[in-house]
């Protein structure tokens, strides 16, 4: 279209200009019956290389006698790429493949985006013509007289509008093309997981860093947290110990040449409070549930490395990059799958410090100072990216790849697994790479959830719940496949559920056939069928926590009443209940202090093969001989002096030992005066044990709180905390960590809409009611008779 317009003024203007034929030999082509010179026009047709040579026309004049047949169109064949696929995809981290299509790294060389990528989207001859055309038809407008095409009335800005871009003019270089799973993970939503790689696996990827100093960063979701803890972590803190409260520890020590520190970092931090000062109250709590989860080297640990963060909100990302930066060397993104991990990746990873100059005080291996990111430039001068040489069939960490200012991200999806292989994305002019490594394998609960219900698991946003309340006789079902029921005889229990999934309240027997999905009750079980056959008990969790102190409000704060707990009747004691990759539900109980502290009934004790013969019935003789020894046996307390003891202490159990003989009695069995009854009256009472106070918050009961008790005593001397059982698909999936109050942050907000009370019922109804009733009894009443 364009060179036809163009023709038309062309043409327009060779009547009127003399236009050389060598300077667009398109003029020659539109027309042969314009006035000429003769002698210029011979000349310059003549010095013309291509003058003698037959020429095709773009456009055929009406008045042209002779036919000219068509040259037959060439088919269209696609160029050859000038370009090959990169090393691996940059979203999933898999190296890039063209055989198998349902694996990641599989490459369709059909799609847009791959062949524009290797150059390959446009017929080669199409192409090519169309440059040289244009090349010629732009050449020739530059030769020609801008001012005297304005006078014969031709517009120059539409002319340079048609211009293509100039030769000279710098073009970024084209965007890597994601490999198919990726592409339909980010438009569609749909993939399959990889399979999640063992501890020992990455522990083996650590070994193979090229850096000389190398951090960890352990990922933990704030959702369940602290389940995401990676399991046997222990056997990474082998290469890489904390460093404890000793002051006198050092904070690192060198393996086999390299120096290893870990961090520890809770992602998604705004899914507990709703704002940065709340989470930041959060803390010490925080550090404490991380340190019990642990285990037994938790409380020898300082746990200065923690951070809790927020890549969607932007909290303390900035300090977390800059200290990436600092650190430089190897930093490697650890931690199970779905917690966050990509996502965190580009909000710490420092970018655009290409200009940094390396001090050289800088310590690294294997690593050399890279250029500056390079424009893009034609393909006949770029040289192939794929080097098949570079690429060891044996090591488990994937080729380095170019610095450049801006790299492509990781590719950040709802889908557990994302990543396939470890993403190496360098930075600052060889400081340092940050590494994206796989996810551990975390649960496997959404196997027993529909497909359409998968994303629903994960919490996107922070969950403002419903207070439930959970009466004697009732449970609670989370998506009605998980069950929570409180153990009979249970107080009244307020529930508040921090899932994305749904909480609904029934009958125990309800729940039950709901969750065994046996019922036809109208609730919804997101649940795959067949997995009420799979139900198991996951565990029994006691309420052993006390949060009387941040329940009671007023009652027990300082600036107000200021009671202490000891004195209120009552006590409010909590859990969490933890769902691997969902969330957790919180469970609150109000208990009285006498209830929770009465003592237990004896166990049971086993009956021995000797017990369980059959007992032979004692005759009246025997009766009477076993109740006189029992009365023989029998002993009564001596009456004390009033003056030593006092008018209360008489005949009590506690001013009345028992009798001893002292060590210097005779076999006279001397019985012990008042004085040395008192002594020991006193010395017995210092030596019992007093029960310790219930735990709180803060405080946890320890083995040495138990000095001297056996495993029956503890369960004795210990309180009667109520206890929810919680059932789930193959009794699994499911924890509990000490409460973290998550309901007094994360209420509903209170407008004036809420505050504002029930409108007052109009009496005007009543009263009309009221007359007519009296109306109708006097109606029926009967008439008095005189």
């Amino acid at each position: 279209m364009r060179r036809a317009i163009t023709s038309r003024w062309l043409l327009k203007a060779r009547t009127r200009l003399d236009i050389p034929v060598f300077l667009c030999p398109l003029i020659g082509t539109t027309s042969s019956s314009a006035p000429r010179s003769g002698a210029l026009v011979s000349s310059r047709v003549q010095s013309a290389p291509w003058g003698t040579t037959p020429r095709r026309c773009l456009h055929m004049q009406a008045d042209v006698p002779t036919a000219v047949t068509p040259l037959s169109e060439p088919p269209a064949v696609l160029s050859a790429p000038t370009k090959t696929l990169p090393r691996q995809c940059r979203g999933c981290g898999a190296l890039s493949q063209t055989s198998q299509p349902n694996q990641p790294g599989y490459f369709d060389l059909s799609r847009k985006a791959v062949q524009k990528y290797l150059g390959a989207d446009e017929p080669s001859n199409h192409r090519s013509r169309s440059r040289s055309e244009d090349q010629i038809y732009e050449d020739a407008l530059k030769q020609l007289d801008s001012k005297k095409l304005e006078e014969q009335g031709v517009d120059m800005e539409a002319l340079a509008l048609s211009l293509g871009p100039p030769s000279t003019q710098l073009q970024t270089p084209p965007k890597k093309p994601l490999c198919d799973r990726c592409h339909s993970l980010l438009h569609n939503h749909t993939g399959e997981s990889i399979y999640h790689p063992s501890v020992e696996s990455i522990r083996d990827t650590l070994f193979e860093s090229p850096y000389k100093y190398n951090h960890v960063y352990h990922i933990l979701d704030a959702a369940d947290f602290p389940m995401s803890l990676v399991p046997k972590i222990s056997q990474l803190l082998d290469t890489m110990p904390l460093r404890s409260k000793n002051r006198r520890s050092r904070a690192g020590r060198f393996y086999h040449g390299q120096k290893t520190e870990m961090s520890f970092i809770i992602t998604r931090s705004d899914l507990l409070a709703p704002t940065k000062p709340q989470v930041d109250s959060l803390f010490p709590y925080l550090r404490e549930v991380l340190r019990e989860a642990l285990g037994r080297v938790g409380p020898g640990i300082r746990l200065g490395n923690l951070r809790a963060v927020s890549a969607k909100r932007g909290w303390w990302t900035k300090e977390l990059k800059e200290d990436v930066w600092k650190r430089g060397g190897g930093g490697w993104m650890l931690g199970k799958a779905n917690v966050g991990k990509s996502q965190l990746f580009e909000a710490v990873f420092p970018k655009g410090r290409m200009d940094w100059d390396p001090s050289k005080h800088q310590i690294t291996i294997d690593m050399e100072a890279q250029a500056q990111e390079e424009f893009y430039r034609p393909a006949e001068e770029e040289t192939p990216e794929i080097q098949d040489d570079f690429l060891d069939d044996f090591s488990l960490l994937p080729p380095k790849p170019k610095e450049i200012q801006f790299p492509e991200m990781p590719l950040v999806s709802d889908l557990p697994g994302t990543t396939a292989s470890p993403i190496r994305v360098p930075f600052g002019n060889g400081r340092g790479e940050l590494i994206d490594l796989p996810g551990l394998e975390r649960s496997g609960l959404e196997s027993h959830v529909k497909k359409e219900h998968r994303l629903s698991l994960l919490m996107q946003s922070r969950i403002v719940p419903e207070q439930m309340t959970l009466k004697p006789g009732q449970s609670l079902l989370i998506g009605g496949f998980i069950r929570i029921t409180p153990r009979e005889p249970s107080p009244i229990m307020l529930s508040y559920s921090f899932t994305p999934i749904k909480p609904h309240v029934c009958r125990t027997d309800k729940a039950i056939s709901i969750q065994n999905q046996t019922g036809e009750v109208n609730v919804e079980n997101i649940a795959v069928p067949d997995t009420g056959e799979k139900t198991r008990l996951a565990g029994s969790f006691k309420l052993e926590w006390d949060v009387t102190k941040h329940r009671t409000g007023p009652l027990t704060r300082k600036s107000a009443i200021g009671l202490d707990v000891e004195r209120l009747p009552y006590r409010v004691v909590s859990t969490d209940i933890l769902i691997e990759g969902v969330g957790w539900v919180e469970i609150v109980a109000q208990v009285r202090t006498r209830d929770l502290f009465a003592p237990k009934a004896l166990p049971d004790i086993e009956k021995t093969e000797a017990a369980t013969e059959p007992v032979r019935e004692m005759s009246a003789m025997e009766q009477l001989e076993a109740v006189a020894e029992d009365t023989s046996k029998k002993t009564y307390p001596t009456p004390l002096p009033v003056a030593e003891v006092g008018p209360k202490d008489l005949f009590t159990p506690k001013a009345l030992p028992e009798v001893e003989k002292t060590e210097t009695s005779t076999g006279s069995g001397r019985e012990m005066s008042a004085m040395e009854r008192l002594e020991a009256l006193a010395e017995e009472s210092s030596k019992k044990r007093k029960l310790p106070l219930l735990p709180t918050i803060g405080q946890e009961l320890g083995e040495s709180d138990w000095p001297s008790l056996s495993p029956i005593d503890k369960e004795l001397d210990e309180p009667n905390w109520p206890i929810v059982d919680v059932y789930s698909p193959e009794g699994k999936f499911i924890s509990c960590r000490r409460p973290m109050n998550g309901w007094m942050l994360n209420k509903p907000k209170v407008t004036a809409a809420s505050k504002r009370s029930r409108p007052r019922k109009s009496m005007k109804g009543a009263k009309k009611l009221e007359r007519k009733l009296k109306r109708e009894r006097a109606a029926t009443r009967p008439a008095a008779t005189f």
